[in-house]
């Protein structure tokens, strides 16, 4: 039977009508992958690449330092731990991406000639200005700066 009070008719179980084909609309699918991949590497970039205006750090360096004070308790008059005891607990509880990029991260903040006032005291080969790499996380031991101690 024909449909005579001028609803759109539906098609089936499925509930769709006639009106929401003029919903979807054509698009050239390189447009489209171009935009939303600019979208999200520009999001990427703000969020985690920059570091933050406000302190200088990026979300791995306050994972690591929050961490060390908060979980390990491993303030500047505290004997050093194992720095692969350290990235596993940012693994762990705060930054699941891999524990090269937490250690290099963390090596960072304990080199004297990376960063103006080192935020973690360092023992062991944290590397040198001549682009010597720093030992392996197992043979490193770490704890926070006295000034980070102050900033946290």
């Amino acid at each position: 039977m024909a449909n005579t009070n001028g609803a759109a008719a539906t098609n089936g179980a499925s509930g769709a009508t006639d009106n929401n084909a003029g919903l979807i609309r054509a698009a050239d699918i390189t447009q489209e992958m171009q935009t939303a991949y600019l979208d999200y590497a520009m999001s990427v970039i703000v969020a985690r690449a920059l570091p933050d205006v406000r302190d200088g750090l990026k979300p791995v360096h306050r994972r690591i330092l929050y961490a060390m004070w908060h979980d390990l308790s491993l303030t500047h008059d505290k004997p050093h731990k194992k720095s692969a005891r350290i990235v596993g607990e940012v693994l762990g509880k705060y930054h699941p991406h891999g524990d090269s990029a937490v250690y290099d991260a963390m090596v960072r903040m304990a080199q004297p000639f990376s960063l103006r006032y080192p935020l973690i005291d360092g023992q062991g080969n944290f590397g040198s200005i001549d682009g010597d790499n720093a030992a392996a996380m197992r043979y490193t031991e770490a704890r926070l700066a006295r000034l980070a101690d102050l900033m946290l």
